[in-house]
């Protein structure tokens, strides 16, 4: 791949057969030749972020693996990055969609597909800051509202506007749940707030084990799967 250099690893997933995932080789990569990731506030220090497995998205990929697939149930993870949990609850038969506002998630979501022999699955271009409305969207943007939605080590701002609560909040069925794992990063009180006032009640569950990523395991991970619930019973 032109710009950047990639590797590929054999992920395991408890419970579910191992995913050979294509990613970036480190945070030292960039390719932007013709100015897509700029234009979408995208820095170079921030370019590569997308392309890594984050412990998180471990975390969240197991919970998936574990959760009983339900017919008719819609799935949304959004700022997907390499859509490791993604891919795992295609696997299992889930209808779920990928999304993330990196212009080249959806290229090396397709490539993860190929290695897996995976059929195809659905991706979005999600930005949460800059909704598009219905009228204007294209077949690359994401419409519609989905019965749970999925992300990892999104809450990477303070976000005292609420703005992605509100992209939540745009794409959510009224009867939906959220799940966000998230490594500690101490903004989650501003997101509990936006969350509530959109009618969400919320579940925390510690994370403080393992799991496998990669070439090896990183012991001290420290976060939180946080579970939010509206028309559903929390707890």
């Amino acid at each position: 791949m032109p710009g950047y250099h990639t590797k590929q690893e054999t992920i395991a997933i408890a419970g579910e057969n191992d995913l050979q995932i294509r990613s970036l080789l480190d945070l030292q990569q960039h390719a932007d030749a013709d100015g897509a990731a700029e234009r979408l506030g995208i820095s170079s220090a921030q370019w590569p972020l997308f392309g890594l497995l984050w412990p998180s998205g471990a975390h969240l990929a197991a919970r998936m693996a574990l959760r009983p697939v339900v017919l008719a149930e819609r799935i949304l993870e959004i700022g997907c990055g390499l859509g490791l949990a993604s891919l795992v609850a295609h696997r299992r038969g889930a209808d779920v969609t990928a999304s993330d506002v990196h212009p080249m998630a959806a290229a090396f979501l397709l490539e993860n597909l190929r290695l897996n022999q995976l059929p195809p699955m659905k991706y979005r271009h999600g930005p949460w800051a800059l909704p598009v409305p219905p009228a204007v969207a294209g077949p690359d943007d994401l419409q519609g509202s989905f019965d749970l939605i999925i992300g990892s080590d999104v809450l990477y701002e303070r976000d005292e506007r609420g703005t992605l609560a509100a992209f939540i909040e745009r794409h959510a069925a009224p009867v939906a749940e959220v799940w966000i794992v998230d490594p500690d990063r101490g903004n989650r009180p501003a997101f509990n707030r936006h969350m509530a006032s959109h009618g969400y009640g919320l579940q925390e569950l510690r994370l403080a084990h393992a799991l496998p990523l990669g070439a090896g395991t990183r012991p001290h991970y420290k976060g939180r799967m946080l579970v939010y619930r509206r028309g559903l019973p929390v707890g």
